[in-house]
């Protein structure tokens, strides 16, 4: 019985307020639907970021003849000197940081060019032009900065480069936007936030004779204030089931029916499991901030 009056008492504040109820649903629909999306946003840079760290190779270019650096005075280098980097690849001292090492002469390099980019390539780029160079694995791509410095400054080493610091841009740019995403989905929960305070408020202001009627009657505050804050949780519960629903066709159609054909370099995307997970972090944010918030309004108000 107790129970029924409860809900009864917020149904009736619902049909009250409705256009405030209809407000604060928008709000905090559109508002977990930019922290749904910037977690999102997070797991696919950290799935990209595992992908080409896994595939990533550290690079050591032995010496062209028209190599500038300062190992390089002497020009191409010489059959000693791959001698002593490959040596020095396999040597026990580095043998835990690598996974394989592959040799790929000017030559093959050359070839693989024109396989690639076509054989109108030929009349640009010459043999000579692309050198030797060591591609190195790593088990852990983090510890790059060790053959960085293991080569660095040896006779016929022209330079070692790392092919994730050309990603790194990409990541950089996608954090970014992760991180404007935040601050406006910050921004939204707040203004979620007030707007529910306000309609708890508006609501107990409209009642205030049944509130009084209760009061004398000897009513406790905690049998007050439920209502009015199953008020705020259903109105966040809608939203957040909105944006439940907005993340689920975002992930389907945005990036499985979009995306996927046309970023080809990207194979691991974010899917339905990774929605799985974030939709009930958002339904749970929801809950909570409603609550919070229609309790603070609630209390402030039946001690004026």
């Amino acid at each position: 019985m107790r129970v029924r009056l409860i809900l009864a008492e917020a149904l009736s504040g619902l049909r009250r307020n409705a256009s405030m109820v209809i407000s604060v649903v928008l709000v905090t629909f559109v508002s977990l639907t930019f922290v749904g999306a910037a977690m999102l946003m997070q797991m696919q840079i950290a799935k990209m970021q595992s992908y080409w760290a896994e595939r990533a190779q550290v690079s050591v270019v032995m010496c062209r003849d028209d190599s500038t650096a300062t190992t390089c005075v002497d020009g191409a280098a010489t059959p000693e000197q791959i001698a002593a980097v490959d040596e020095r690849l396999k040597s026990p001292a580095l043998a835990d940081l690598i996974r394989d090492v592959r040799f790929e002469s000017g030559d093959e390099a050359y070839q693989n060019l024109l396989d690639l980019y076509g054989d109108e390539y030929k009349d640009y780029v010459t043999p000579a032009q692309l050198g030797d160079t060591y591609w190195v694995g790593l088990i852990d791509p983090g510890k790059s900065d060790v053959i960085t410095e293991a080569f660095s400054g040896t006779a016929g080493v022209e330079g070692v480069k790392n092919q994730m610091q050309y990603l790194e841009p990409l990541f950089s740019a996608l954090t970014v936007a992760t991180y404007i995403a935040v601050g406006v989905a910050s921004l939204m929960l707040i203004a979620a936030v007030l707007l529910i305070a306000t309609t708890i408020r508006l609501s107990a202001y409209a009642r205030r004779r049944e509130v009084g009627i209760m009061r004398l009657v000897g009513a406790s505050n905690r049998f007050i204030q439920t209502p009015f804050i199953l008020e705020g949780v259903f109105a966040a519960f809608i939203g957040s089931l909105l944006a439940g629903g907005a993340i689920v066709a975002g992930v389907h159609f945005g990036v499985g029916g979009y995306l996927k054909d046309r970023v080809t370099f990207i194979t691991d995307w974010v899917g339905m499991g990774d929605a799985a997970v974030v939709i009930p972090v958002i339904i749970v944010i929801g809950l909570v901030l409603a609550a919070l918030s229609a309790s603070f309004a609630i209390r402030r108000w039946l001690r004026a």
